[in-house]
Formats: structure tokens, C-alpha cells, sequence
């Protein structure tokens, strides 16, 4: 895997209590590894690394990346 691949980060910040995160894994069968809750105000961190290919996030939060930031979940 190249290094562009292994050094994309993204910030979640939940706005809501409650929001799911669910990373899941690379190869030729997609499964769930790796699953967190956050409350209002909390933000995760997270890299896509050799594992981890995709992530679902539900629940209304704020995603950054190095392309910018996005709205997500049901806005007011």
C-alpha cells in the first residue's frame, strides 16, 4: 500500500448524542472491525490504513478532511 493511502486522516465531530462510526476492512469479503459511539462535542480521529478501507457514519456530525468539511445526518 503507498504511503498516500496509509497518511489520509479524518476528523469527526459528533453534533448529536449518539453518532456510530463503523470502520470496515479491505480485501475481497467487506466486514465490520472496528465500531464507535460519540456524544455531542466528542470528535474522533481516524486514519485509513491497510485495514481499514471505508467507514459508515450515522447521526448528524461535521467530517473534515484534506478535501474539506461535510455535513452529515439531518441538518435543522
Amino acid at each position: 500500500m503507498d504511503e498516500t493511502t496509509n497518511s489520509d486522516y479524518i476528523t469527526i465531530v459528533a453534533e448529536e448524542d449518539g453518532v456510530t462510526i463503523i470502520g470496515l476492512t479491505r480485501g475481497r469479503d467487506t466486514k465490520f472491525h472496528h465500531t464507535e459511539k460519540l456524544d455531542a462535542g466528542e470528535a474522533y480521529i481516524a486514519q485509513f490504513t491497510e485495514m481499514t478501507s471505508a467507514m459508515k457514519i450515522r447521526g448528524k456530525a461535521k467530517l473534515y478532511t484534506k478535501m474539506g468539511c461535510v455535513q452529515i445526518g439531518k441538518q435543522d
